[in-house]
């Protein structure tokens, strides 16, 4: 009997409409960013064994629902360790005056340039992704999981995330930008933060920043 395909939700949550993934391969889900609304995404995916929490970086806008949807499922919580403590501060009102539901528990796991997360049958190679804030990191799809990547706030359309927030650099960013030019695949969709999604050809075409 041929397997169920695997499948990506995404839920738009919190002030700034963060994208928060949910990635489901043979049962198993990993949550990528959950911004805000925590117990609400723990409700859309309770059809499914949610096994990880995964954030591309700390800032709160994609780790304030992270403490409601851990205690709810109880899966571990997975970020870089240069922004496990960032994370902590979401539910504090930021630089932009605006706070998240609740600041991020300390990881389960940290996260570093190499580590796979196993997902039922695909897997996530992590890139270090440093620029928007020291910790940021890219999830490049494999296994079943090929030609997916969550870039986080790393890569927009045409642009990048912004540096002139708690902990980001221009210079480390656009090193980052050429380095997943050179590593992510062509035909691989980049699922961003905020906004539609892209694909590496599109960026290494029209991006700027990415041929810079």
């Amino acid at each position: 009997m041929a397997q169920a395909k695997d499948e990506l939700r995404c839920f738009v949550v919190g002030p700034i409409q963060t994208n928060c993934y949910a990635y489901v391969s043979e049962g198993a889900c990993m949550v990528v960013d959950p911004g805000a609304s925590g117990s609400a995404v723990a409700d859309a995916l309770s059809d499914v064994d949610v096994e990880a929490i995964v954030a591309t970086h700390g800032h709160g806008d994609h780790v304030g629902g992270v403490a409601a949807l851990k205690a709810r499922t109880g899966a571990d919580f997975l970020i870089h360790a240069a922004d496990a403590e960032r994370a902590t501060h979401a539910g504090e009102v930021s630089v932009l005056g605006i706070a998240y539901d609740d600041g991020a528990p300390l990881p389960d796991r940290e996260l570093a340039e190499g580590d796979v997360i196993r997902v039922g049958s695909a897997t996530f190679e992590v890139l270090g992704a440093p620029g928007h804030t020291p910790g940021g990191v890219v999830l490049l799809g494999g296994g079943t999981a090929e030609g997916v990547a969550f870039v986080g706030d790393t890569v927009f359309p045409g642009s990048h995330g912004r540096t002139d927030l708690d902990g980001g650099d221009e210079a480390t960013i656009m090193a980052t930008l050429r380095r997943l030019a050179a590593r992510i695949p062509a035909q691989t969709v980049l699922y961003c933060g905020h906004g539609e999604a892209t694909t590496m050809k599109r960026e290494l075409a029209y991006n700027p920043f990415m041929r810079a």
